[in-house]
């Protein structure tokens, strides 16, 4: 009774007048706009809670000059106050924090978060920084029991299972669509159920892709995409709001007979992408025509890419890890850089379980991954806080500290846009008004 109550409510924020153009429109389709929920309830504070967090450096999330000396006030769920220390008022009865030696942020957003069983990572997540996560792609009933938990929990934005061609490449996760009408099916049944997002897998065909695009889009719910073996400037053209992993950009690079040898080697066998992806970006030319010309593409129809680095990372001198994969491994940090340099929307998906970082703090990997490739410190943090909230699309309440936007806040030590693995240094988690124990 409460998801269907919840959908009801979701459904008449549908806003009335259609739109052509921007983010769902470039394609000429017509699209509605649609605030978009999380699907657990957060416990808020109450109106009669404030909070004043002063003296603190100010990372506001976008991207601007922090401020040195700040003071952010917070009543109930919502910021009300944001200004230097030495003018912003404090509220009588409001609870000091001092925030000396540390910087505030807004809460994080994780793009590509993956629960695979692991039903306390969501609360660990959460008391590392990250107040929102998406899983891009698991049946939204894979987290009945994390909301029914007790503890603290980030907010939840889930897609349903991706849709996929058979044979899926993961059968536990997929929902198989064979034609344009099952595409449409399936989109407006895990909208329905709370679909904040609909994915779609490397095994649909392009015709389906573009259906269940379309139909996504008439519902005002974006598109994201695990391609790999869909050229990803035909999915970009057919519509799709977002890119996910660097490696799915890796058949657009390759000259068309490399590209087709690939696709035919995953027909053929899912695993081949497994040390296939680094054999093809060992060999990319970055250089040359037709990188610029992809970076173009998603630039001109702003498709957000969250490159997954983290999951990818080989290293010389890691176990079983040849030197073509190292190779491999470079190339998409640089081209993570170039794409950022040409701008592409880059935002910060952790994959929630990476090589290189212990369990929950996969994230924190992924940012020091960014800033490795080229971004900037600040960069990375805008690209993990108000960039991935337009992506999810709730920047109207998330994603900035702004006055008039709900709480979700981080405290760290340090200064992360100076050095960013101070990320890691968690000084304190608001979620909704709420600090988390």
């Amino acid at each position: 009774m409460a998801r269907l109550t919840r959908v009801a409510w979701q459904n008449s924020l549908l806003v009335a007048s259609l739109i052509i153009g921007g983010p769902t429109g470039l394609h000429g389709q017509v699209s509605v706009r649609r605030l978009l929920r999380e699907v657990n309830t957060i416990q808020a504070a109450g109106q009669s809670e404030v909070t004043a967090i002063s003296h603190v450096r100010l990372i506001d999330g976008r991207g601007g000059p922090p401020i040195e000396d700040a003071t952010v006030v917070v009543r109930g769920d919502r910021i009300v106050a944001v200004g230097p220390s030495a003018t912003t008022r404090i509220p009588p009865g409001a609870e000091p924090i001092d925030g000396q030696g540390k910087s505030l942020l807004p809460g994080l957003i994780d793009a590509h978060f993956h629960l695979d069983g692991d039903q306390g990572l969501p609360s660990l997540y959460l008391k590392h920084g990250v107040t929102s996560v998406r899983d891009p792609g698991a049946w939204i009933e894979a987290y009945d029991s994390v909301r029914r938990m007790t503890m603290a929990i980030p907010r939840l934005f889930l897609a349903g299972p991706h849709l996929d061609n058979p044979p899926p490449a993961y059968p536990e996760d997929s929902y198989l669509v064979r034609d344009a009408g099952e595409a449409k099916a399936a989109v407006d049944r895990f909208v329905d159920q709370g679909a904040s997002v609909i994915k779609v897998y490397f095994r649909l065909p392009l015709g389906l892709l573009k259906a269940a695009t379309e139909a996504a889009h008439a519902r005002g719910v974006p598109v994201t995409a695990h391609l790999e073996i869909v050229d990803a400037t035909d999915a970009i053209r057919a519509g799709v709001d977002g890119i996910e992993h660097i490696t799915s950009l890796g058949t657009a690079l390759l000259p068309p007979r490399d590209a087709e040898r690939y696709r035919q080697a995953i027909f053929a066998d899912n695993n081949a992408r497994r040390d296939g992806r680094y054999r093809v970006w060992a060999s990319l030319d970055l250089d040359g025509p037709r990188a610029a010309s992809v970076l173009r593409l998603a630039k001109s129809h702003s498709v957000f890419l969250s490159p997954t680095l983290a999951v990818f990372e080989k290293r010389s001198g890691d176990a079983e890890t040849t030197e073509t994969q190292v190779a491999g491994f470079a190339r998409m940090m640089r081209f993570t850089g170039m794409a950022k340099k040409a701008g592409a929307r880059i935002v910060v998906g952790s994959h929630s379980s990476v090589p290189h970082a212990e369990r929950g703090w996969a994230y924190q990997r992924e940012m020091e991954l960014l800033v490795e490739s080229g971004l900037t410190p600040m960069e990375a943090i805008v690209a993990g806080t108000l960039e991935n909230a337009r992506f999810f699309r709730v920047a109207e309440r998330l994603g900035s500290i702004e006055i008039g936007k709900q709480a979700d806040l981080l405290l760290v030590e340090g200064q992360p846009d100076h050095e960013i693995t101070a990320m890691r240094k968690i000084g304190g988690v608001m979620l909704s008004g709420k600090w988390i124990e």
